[in-house]
């Protein structure tokens, strides 16, 4: 087979390889050094120095054994600490094992998971490979990089190495949240297009039938979801909602079967909690003729990137132009759309004309170019989120302190109350 292992790891794994056709017997030898060699082709090769031989093989042998047995679509986790007598191999380290289909955010994701757990990792092992398996989920062998085979699944192999853990709780808890992770992983993935298939819907309906709204803003909303939709925007999860009255009080109670992505599993016509927790005050925002509601989830991420999720609503009209419920996306704008400058993201292009016009600095002046530098500097996430006249005093109050040896606060308050 051609292998297309780095050359700079070529010394480290070549010996590795050699302990492998002294140790193994039969069929299965070739498979087993293909294995090998795609492990560790693309470890840092000092990251690769510090370990003994024997224990480089051991890891790799444990993970193939592991990897062996697998029913596609079925992710396999393992926790361990490894001993000689055991595993055949040792480490100071909690070693984290995974084998499952490959698919997007997959590092990013386990990796952030870990971190939850106060865990340093000291050592990540990814590979992708292709395996050949046998109807029964048996892997037959490694596919090496140039070969084809329309069969093979490609995989992804995760070796990570954490502080050592050795209650068996905390191990436990270690792969309940990885688990975890991947379901919302594979829910958010299996779902994308068709959570990019409803916003599709949602414009169709706003250029067919558009509320009793004022057109300028329909128009805004439209040109800001065509531009979430054209990779601006990573789709975690969708739900619809409907505006209720119970009790007296406002609540949003969910569409049945309208679940995407990380929002699949609520209860049919079960309350939005994160509306409910919100004040009187606040949940009658909800009643607002606004189309577009643009702010942070309560809730973290799990997926991709750390922080608040981002929460993108639109608001559904009776006839009369009186809301009636919601179309939720959430998920994060991608590293494009905080990239781009302000001037040409809809919502914030116009945001931003105002806000220059009425600060009334001539374009080419010295305090005009200030404005300017301040506003495409200014943290997209608040841009989208703060109304427009908090922008405007903040970025004056900027403005104002050029040159000037103080320093001054700015605080701005979430308007639906969960964040400042």
């Amino acid at each position: 087979m051609v292998t297309s292992t780095n050359t700079n790891n070529r010394e480290i794994i070549d010996p590795v390889v050699s302990i492998v056709a002294k140790k193994l017997k039969g069929d299965e030898k070739p498979a087993v050094e293909e294995f090998v060699r795609q492990y560790y082709a693309r470890t840092a090769v000092e990251d690769l120095e510090e370990r003994e031989v024997m224990d480089l093989y051991g890891a790799a042998i444990a993970h193939w054994n592991f990897a062996k047995q697998r029913k596609s679509g079925v992710p396999k986790v393992r926790v361990y600490n490894p001993q000689v007598e055991e595993h055949g191999w040792q480490s100071t380290h909690t070693i984290v094992e995974l084998v499952i289909d490959d698919m997007p955010f997959l590092v990013d994701s386990v990796r952030m998971a870990l971190n939850r757990q106060g865990l340093t990792i000291h050592l990540l092992v990814h590979p992708v490979m292709r395996l050949r398996r046998n109807k029964d989920g048996r892997a037959i062998s490694p596919v090496s990089p140039d070969e084809k085979d329309a069969n093979a699944i490609t995989e992804a192999i995760m070796h990570i190495e954490v502080d050592r853990q050795t209650e068996k709780e905390v191990l436990d808890n270690i792969v309940a949240e990885i688990e975890s992770v991947l379901r919302d992983v594979r829910a958010a993935v299996a779902d994308w297009k068709d959570m990019s298939g409803k916003l599709g819907a949602i414009l169709e309906e706003l250029k067919n039938s558009p509320p009793r709204l004022d057109p300028d803003e329909i128009k805004e909303a439209q040109e800001f979801l065509e531009w979430i939709d054209n990779n601006h925007f990573t789709y975690l999860g969708y739900r619809e909602y409907m505006l209720d009255t119970r009790n007296g009080e406002d609540v949003l109670a969910t569409v049945p079967d309208s679940g995407l992505g990380i929002l699949r599993n609520n209860k049919s016509g079960s309350e939005s909690k994160s509306f409910s927790s919100l004040p009187p005050e606040v949940r009658r925002l909800a009643r607002e003729p606004r189309l577009l509601i643009i702010t942070k989830g309560n809730s973290r991420c799990t997926v991709h990137r750390s922080g608040y999720l981002d929460y993108i609503g639109v608001k559904r009209f009776d006839d009369k132009g009186v809301p009636i419920g919601e179309r939720r996306f959430i998920g994060q704008y991608t590293s494009a759309a905080y990239n781009r400058s302000p001037r040409v993201i809809p919502l914030l292009s116009d945001k931003v004309r105002r806000i220059v016009a009425r600060a009334g600095y001539p374009e080419t002046s010295h305090d005009g170019k200030a404005l300017m530098n301040i506003l495409e500097d200014f943290p997209r996430d608040e841009l989208f989120q703060i109304p427009e006249e908090e922008v405007y005093h903040t970025v004056m109050g900027i403005v104002h302190l050029q040159e000037r040896q103080r320093i001054r606060l700015f605080v701005h308050r979430d308007r639906y109350g969960r964040f400042y």
